[in-house]
């Protein structure tokens, strides 16, 4: 079964292929966010590298989030777009689920966090059961300073991965001392192969859905909704 699966969850914009459990081509760029720009010729070049059409392609897949609204759209509506083209199903997976996959250690849980600003970071905790990450906690949008409550209460070693592991690093190793890793750099941050493992899964089990039923999946809503709706509440709006 050949998976294509996208990643435009954050600032990185990956690609990957994969034909049952090998990995056939991936691309990954962490530079500017321009998904609109570069994601579907990324799309183009490794598909003609590795000579196949979205015709070959038995499944699309595409981080499904949290993350950047305008990222999400961008990845979910390309992968819809070809999905629909050649009549294949598609498969979302959540962007935590997908980083947490990038770290197979038994003996630590693994804590994926983004960046939700203002100190707050989307995350779940997880541990590794039967080669998958399971997660122990719901999806979270939380401050920083309550994620360390929570995991403190695991009384683990965590390794943390995302791009939140960079900004609150110092805090993180202060808190939790030797009971707190961090991801190597190359897993550090999304990875399209991650997603298409995790979609092959899925698939696997017949969880696939419709290009017209695939919806990005929010924790929290827009700033700007949120602008809305508290300007609308203090009576601003009509």
């Amino acid at each position: 079964m050949k998976v294509l699966a996208v990643d435009t969850s954050s600032l990185v914009a990956a690609v990957a292929v994969i034909d049952n459990e090998r990995l056939l081509g991936e691309y990954i760029l962490n530079h500017k966010k321009t998904h609109s720009q570069k994601l579907m010729p990324m799309i183009k070049e490794l598909m003609n590298n590795l000579e196949l059409t979205p015709k070959d392609i038995d499944v699309f897949a595409a981080s499904s989030g949290p993350g950047s609204f305008t990222g999400l759209r961008i990845g979910i509506t390309t992968v819809k777009a070809l999905a629909y083209a050649v009549n294949k199903p598609v498969v979302g997976v959540p962007t935590l689920d997908a980083l947490a996959f990038n770290m197979p250690v038994a003996d630590s849980l693994v804590c994926p966090i983004m960046d939700a600003r203002n100190n707050q970071v989307f995350t779940a905790v997880y541990k590794w059961e039967k080669g998958v990450p399971v997660n122990i906690t719901e999806y979270m949008g939380v401050p920083i300073t309550e994620l360390v409550r929570i995991v403190k209460g695991k009384n683990q070693k965590v390794v943390f991965l995302g791009d939140a592991a960079e900004i609150h690093r110092d805090f993180l190793k202060n808190e939790l001392n030797e009971n707190c890793e961090f991801a190597p750099g190359n897993l550090m941050l999304q990875k399209a192969s991650s997603v298409a493992q995790l979609a092959l899964v899925k698939a696997s089990n017949g969880m696939t859905e419709s290009s017209f039923d695939m919806v990005p999946f929010y924790l929290r809503k827009s700033q700007a909704e949120r602008e809305y709706e508290k300007r609308h509440s203090a009576g601003l709006l009509d």
